[in-house]
């Protein structure tokens, strides 16, 4: 009986340590096992449209021009017009051109260089009736292809870049005269000069495509006065100090941009 007893205490006691030897070798086991690693999740990146590299295009718009000539001298024999008194008309037209240039691009603020060509038909003619005769000098004018070279300087937001420019502006600007009456004679005589100035404007541009952008734009341009010698080949002088008072001129632009490196912000 004690003996029978004995046998089931020890089976029970071998049992309860093999149990507690199983329990001990899974923890072991977990402990060994290595810890999952952690991954901290990438900071979040906003892509904004990109606007800096090269781009180049095409304009088309209107322009107007204030025209005036003021005589200088007159001693040609067919001249009407006494030093100091001369002429101012507007003109306009049609203006269409293209522009090439380059932008820099940090976050939102774009910064550029911009060159541009344009062709104008900003023309006038003016009869005099006031001065000398009369109906006798007939004035003719032509304002006809105009360059920039302007920096840029603008806020984009999102496909939206508004800007500000200013810079250099050339035009070539032609005078002449023709007179049909002998009071006392005939004459006519003309010349074309380049003048220099500055330029100021503004525009919007929206990015409607990766590499494809629309906008507006208008510009003032104010330019040097030169001396136009029109007596020809008349005897004497007949001078006037001409110049395109102010140019004014609003366009539509479409600009194609090729590829530069995508700019995000954190």
């Amino acid at each position: 009986m004690f003996r029978t007893k004995f046998i089931a205490a020890l089976t029970v006691t071998s049992a309860a340590l093999g149990v507690s030897a199983a329990l001990c070798v899974s923890a072991a086991s977990a402990a060994d096992l290595a810890a999952r690693p952690y991954t901290k999740a990438p900071a979040y990146v906003e892509a904004i449209y990109n606007w800096a590299g090269f781009y180049i295009g095409g304009h088309v718009g209107g322009a107007w021009t204030n025209e005036q000539w003021v005589n200088s001298a007159a001693t040609a024999p067919f001249a009407d017009l006494s030093p100091g008194q001369g002429f101012r008309q507007r003109g306009t037209g049609f203006m269409g051109g293209g522009q090439i240039g380059y932008n820099w691009q940090a976050n939102n603020f774009v910064f550029g260089i911009e060159g541009t060509v344009s062709a104008l038909d900003n023309t006038g003619r003016v009869t005099n009736t006031v001065f000398g005769g009369g109906l006798d000098d007939q004035f003719s004018w032509r304002t006809n292809f105009m360059a920039t070279v302007v920096g840029r300087a603008g806020l984009a937001i999102n496909n939206n870049l508004l800007y500000l420019k200013g810079g250099y502006a050339g035009v070539n600007n032609r005078l002449s005269v023709v007179d049909n009456v002998a009071n006392p004679s005939t004459g006519s005589g003309s010349q074309t000069h380049w003048a220099n100035g500055w330029t100021i404007g503004g525009g919007w541009e929206y990015g409607i495509t990766r590499n494809w952008t629309v906008g507006v734009e208008y510009n003032y341009a104010a330019f040097e006065r030169d001396t136009y010698q029109l007596a020809g080949t008349s005897a004497g002088t007949y001078t006037f100090d001409a110049k395109p008072r102010d140019l004014q001129w609003a366009v539509v632009r479409l600009n194609y941009k090729f590829d530069a490196p995508v700019i995000a912000r954190y």
